[in-house]
């Protein structure tokens, strides 16, 4: 046993509508011992403003960070190309000709830098929804796990965890059509093939296995029961419903919407987190919140892709955890994701107040660890993982407001000061104690778009 570290936070949310004032938080061997007022003159580290469980980003796609500021405008095409006005398929051209330049090193080198932005975030875990796993035309690296293993080593070495959520993915369309191009560095041929290698990867401590359907554009009807038998146990993610040709051809293929095609294969429980569930019908919402499954929210990728914008309250009502991802890390802020969500809400429905600040909250922390595989994390309390993270309530974004709402609704990723994971400090008064991430974000990102 390690001597216990003592943290004295000016303000701690331990669940509930309202903050508790100075908190005494005693972390023993990286779980949290006690949680207890601190009584005057405590010798203890402070943490002046509020500090929070560990936020959970449920889904992420690291590779994709390397666009941001480059495909996200509505015009995507470089000079002298179609300029015509950009969606979600466009951008999605982008992507592929970005997947096509990363190897096991530059992968690792760009994911350790975006981790890197994660934790000075206050993300102390990410989902990793992973199907990068061959080199460009499929060929199989000598490693077939290459690529898994360089995500494993960049949260390590950025000071988080992860949860890999190894990516399914068999065909290019609802109809069937085979992989091609970028696409075939995705593909394993055939549901034994991507058991054989998903079983193979190789996790540490702070990595855990889980897995994905990619789409059921990706995934023909007749492999889910058998990706279903695969991988009972596991967290499962599957996006869901995310544009709506997806929906409309699913609907002419098998006669029915995406929800209830994987409802029908019994891919649907409370282990499984749909991500993005934009455009449901109302029998979606309720399948899914009858079988408790989980829905990831991706509000500034939503909106930056013009995806839609998706029945949040209604999920929730019906039954649904609410969790939330930066997915293509537009931007990297669970709390810009948070207040997102309640934002959206007001301009789908034209009303105020769908979300209280705590329910957001928990939407960021304990249901994002949850639906990633790590229960054990994103509340301050006795004998849960030691993370911890503390917002400035003095910056100029947080200045005068309340201590909870201003969190919410006001603070950003900015505003972060300290990041403990697991008991281990890996941000200090805003810098992280290791990476020089801003660097290490500018050069890993110049060597694969340049």
């Amino acid at each position: 046993m390690t001597a216990p570290a003592r943290y004295h936070a000016e303000y701690a949310w331990l669940g509930g509508q309202t903050p508790v004032r100075d908190v005494l938080i005693e972390v023993v061997d990286g779980v949290i011992a006690q949680v207890r007022p601190a009584p005057p003159g405590t010798a203890a580290t402070r943490l002046p403003g509020l500090t929070l469980p560990g936020l959970a980003n449920a889904h992420s796609h690291a590779f994709h960070r390397a666009l941001r500021g480059r495909a996200g405008s509505a015009r995507v095409a470089p000079p002298g190309a179609d300029q015509s006005p950009g969606n979600f398929w466009t951008w999605r051209e982008g992507m592929y000709a970005l997947a096509d330049r990363l190897d096991p090193d530059s992968y690792h080198r760009l994911a350790r830098a975006v981790y890197g932005e994660m934790a000075l975030a206050g993300i102390t875990a990410v989902g990793e929804f992973h199907y990068l796993h061959h080199a460009p035309g499929g060929a199989r690296y000598a490693d077939p796990n290459a690529m898994s293993d360089a995500l494993v080593a960049a949260a390590a070495e950025a000071g988080i965890r992860i949860t890999l959520l190894d990516t399914l993915y068999l065909t290019s369309t609802v109809d069937g059509d085979p992989l091609e191009g970028t696409q075939l560095r995705f593909g394993d041929g055939a549901l034994d093939g991507w058991v054989a290698r998903a079983s193979g990867l190789r996790l540490g401590p702070h990595a855990r296995r889980g897995a994905a359907i990619h789409s059921v554009r990706a995934v023909p009807a007749e492999t889910i029961g058998g990706f279903v038998a695969a991988t009972e146990g596991l967290p499962v993610h599957a996006h869901l419903s995310e544009q709506p040709a997806e929906n409309e051809a699913c609907l002419a293929r098998y006669g029915r919407t995406p929800t209830e095609l994987l409802h029908s294969y019994g891919a649907l429980h409370p282990g499984t987190t749909v991500v993005h569930a934009t455009h449901l019908s109302e029998v979606d919402s309720t399948l899914l919140g009858d079988t408790g499954t989980a829905a990831c929210f991706c509000p500034t990728t939503e909106r930056d892709l013009a995806d839609g914008i998706g029945p949040a309250r209604t999920l929730a009502d019906a039954g649904s955890p609410l969790c939330l991802g930066s997915d293509s890390h537009a931007v990297v802020d669970l709390f810009e994701e948070a207040r997102a969500m309640e934002l959206d809400e007001r301009l789908r429905t034209r009303r105020r107040g769908h979300f209280s600040p705590a329910e957001l909250l928990t939407a960021a922390t304990a249901a994002g660890h949850r639906a990633i595989g790590w229960p054990d994390a994103g509340t301050l309390a006795v004998g849960k993982r030691a993370d911890l993270v503390t917002v400035d309530l003095h910056s100029v974004r947080t200045a005068g407001s309340e201590p909870l709402a201003g969190a919410v609704l006001a603070a950003t990723a900015a505003d972060v000061t300290h990041v403990v994971v697991d008991g281990r400090p890996v941000v200090r008064d805003g810098r992280h104690v290791s990476l020089d991430v801003a660097g290490e974000l500018r050069a890993a990102i110049e060597a694969v778009t340049r």
